[in-house]
C-alpha cells in the first residue's frame, strides 16, 4: 500500500507552462460594487500573460452566499481573453470552503488565489507567474511588507499567533503570509489530495513543501465597503487555524500543567520545611483559595482546548461535504469570440443584396439534400 503520492509528472518548465494554463480563484462575499472593475483588470492581465508566455487563463468566481447582487454581476461578466466560471455556493460556508470550491473547479494547471475586495493587486500576478515559469518555483506566496499602520495590540496578537502555531512545527508557516499565492500544477494537485475537512490554506500550502518563495507587497486600499473580519471573527479564525493545523495548544496546556504541578510541589516542600524548622503552621485559607481558583481555572482552559480538538475529530468523522454548489456556469473565451464572429457575419449578410442572399440559402438547401447547386 502506497502512503504517499507521486506528482512529479506534473512538474512544469518554461517550455511546457503555457500548455498547463492558469486558473485564478476569487472567493466573493458581497463584492458587487467592485467586481466589474476587478474583472476588467483581470482581463488586461490575461492579455499580458498571453502575449508574454502564451499562457491561457481562466477566472473562477466563487460566490460564498453573498446577500447583494454579486452573483448577478458575476454572471454578466464577459469571457474576454480568459474563460469565466461562476460557482455559487448554497450558503455562506466561509472563506476556506470557498477556496476549496475554487480549487476543485479549476480546470487549468496552475492555480492562483486572490481576494475579491481589490486589496490584492492584479498587477502583482505577473511577477508571481514569472517566479513560477522563469524561476521554477512551485509555491509563490505573498506577505505584507510591514504592519506599521496597524494598532500595536493587533501586531502583538499576530506575532503571538505565528509564534504559537510554529512552535515545535517541522514546517513553519511564514509570518504575515496571506492567501494571495500561486501554486504550480503539481503543488495544486498535492493540495487537492489532502483529505481533511477542517482546512487552513496558509498552513497546508506551506506543509506540502516544494520550492517556495516569498514576495512582499503593500496591500491596496479596499475599493469599496468595509472588511467583514471583525476582531471577534479574527479570533475565531485564529483558533480554527491553530486547532486545524497545529498541536501547539495541547503542548502548551501540558507544559502549563507541569509548571503548576512543579510550583505546587515546591510550595509544599517550603511549608514542610517551615513546620519542621520553626514548628509554626502557615495560616492557609487565603493561599488555599487562590491555589484552588488558579488550578481550577487552568483545568477549565485545558478542558476547553481538548474540547476544540475533540470537536475537530467529530467533524472529520462525520465527513460532511465542505460545501454545496447551488449554481455553476461557464463561459469560454473562444465561444465568445465565435459568437462575435457569427454576429458580424449575420450583419454582413443582412446588408447584402437580396437575390444573392436568396441564392445562398437555396444553395445550402440543395447541398443538404445532396443535389448539385446551380449557378446564380
Amino acid at each position: 500500500m502506497t502512503l504517499g503520492s507521486d506528482v512529479s509528472g506534473l512538474s512544469t518548465t518554461a517550455t511546457n507552462a503555457a500548455a498547463q494554463g492558469l486558473s485564478i480563484v476569487v472567493p466573493l462575499y458581497n463584492e458587487a460594487a467592485g467586481l466589474a472593475l476587478l474583472h476588467e483588470r483581470l482581463v488586461g492581465l490575461a492579455r499580458s500573460l498571453r502575449q508574454r508566455y502564451g499562457l491561457c487563463c481562466e477566472v473562477v468566481y466563487v460566490d460564498d452566499g453573498s446577500k447583494d447582487n454579486t452573483l448577478v454581476i458575476a454572471h454578466s461578466l464577459a469571457a474576454d481573453t480568459l474563460d469565466v466560471q461562476v460557482v455559487s455556493l448554497s450558503r455562506n460556508f466561509g472563506k476556506e470552503a470557498a477556496l476549496m470550491a475554487g480549487l476543485d473547479h479549476a480546470r487549468r494547471g496552475a492555480v492562483l488565489f486572490m481576494d475579491g475586495d481589490g486589496q490584492h493587486p492584479p498587477s502583482l500576478i505577473e511577477q508571481l507567474v514569472s517566479h513560477w515559469i522563469d524561476d521554477g518555483y512551485d509555491v509563490v506566496y505573498t506577505a505584507k511588507a510591514h504592519r506599521d499602520n496597524e494598532p500595536f495590540l493587533r501586531r502583538v496578537a499576530v506575532h503571538g499567533f505565528y509564534a504559537l502555531i510554529n512552535w515545535g512545527a517541522r514546517q513553519k508557516i511564514p509570518q504575515d503570509a496571506g492567501d494571495f499565492r500561486l501554486l504550480s500544477p503539481r503543488a495544486a494537485a498535492a493540495l487537492k489530495q489532502l483529505p481533511e475537512r477542517n482546512r487552513f490554506f496558509k498552513g497546508l500550502a506551506s506543509w506540502i513543501g516544494f520550492r517556495q518563495i516569498r514576495v512582499d507587497y503593500e496591500p491596496d486600499a479596499r475599493a469599496h465597503g468595509v472588511t467583514t473580519f471583525s476582531p471577534t471573527r479574527l479570533i475565531g479564525l485564529s483558533i480554527e487555524g491553530l486547532t486545524s493545523f497545529s498541536v501547539a495548544p495541547l503542548r502548551f496546556a501540558s507544559l502549563l500543567g507541569v509548571l503548576l504541578a512543579t510550583m505546587a510541589f515546591l510550595f509544599g516542600l517550603s511549608i514542610l520545611w517551615e513546620v519542621l524548622t520553626t514548628g509554626k503552621q502557615v495560616p492557609g485559607y487565603p493561599s488555599l483559595v487562590i491555589g484552588l481558583m488558579t488550578i481550577g481555572g487552568v483545568q477549565l482552559i485545558m478542558i476547553g482546548i481538548v474540547g476544540e480538538y475533540i470537536g475537530k475529530i467529530l467533524s472529520e468523522l462525520k465527513a460532511r461535504p465542505i460545501y454545496f454548489v447551488a449554481e455553476h456556469s461557464e463561459k469560454r473565451a473562444d465561444d465568445s469570440a465565435a459568437a462575435n464572429v457569427g454576429e458580424r457575419t449575420a450583419a454582413r449578410m443582412n446588408g447584402a443584396a437580396g437575390p444573392r442572399r436568396i441564392w445562398l440559402v437555396r444553395r445550402r438547401l440543395r447541398l443538404e439534400r445532396g443535389r448539385q447547386p446551380r449557378d446564380p
